[in-house]
């Protein structure tokens, strides 16, 4: 059994950028997708971005695309969140997540780190 670990959150202000890491063990990632949702107090789960890990194909939310940049680096087995140009509604519990669909709902990724905290205040 595998597991997903998440680092790279903080506080910063709007404008600001950060950078999260996933590690992937136990070969989690093989599954295929690797996804990244974020969860606001009281607000459901949302879709953040996923990437294929073979060929890297990429899927983003709307309300992220232009601003966020999935990637993963196979030797690292890690899979990297870029977020640039901050905004106060990106503050939430960022979560690493791993599947074999290519879905943007969280029910179809079994996997799941326990997440690191993003903060976006002025």
């Amino acid at each position: 059994q595998g597991q997903l670990v998440e680092s790279g959150g903080g506080l910063v202000q709007p404008g600001d950028s950060l950078r999260l890491s996933c590690a992937a063990s136990g070969r989690i990632y093989s599954s295929g997708i690797m996804g990244w949702f974020r969860q606001a107090p009281g607000r459901e789960r949302e879709f953040v971005a996923l990437i294929r890990w073979g060929v890297g194909t990429t899927l983003y939310a709307d309300s992220v695309k232009g601003r966020f940049t999935i990637s993963r680096i196979k030797a690292e087995n890690k899979v990297y969140l870029q977020m640039n140009d901050l905004k106060p509604e990106d503050a939430a519990l960022y979560y690493c997540a791993g599947g074999s669909e290519y879905s943007s709902s969280p029910t179809h990724y079994p996997y799941w780190g326990q997440g690191t905290q993003v903060t976006v205040s002025s």
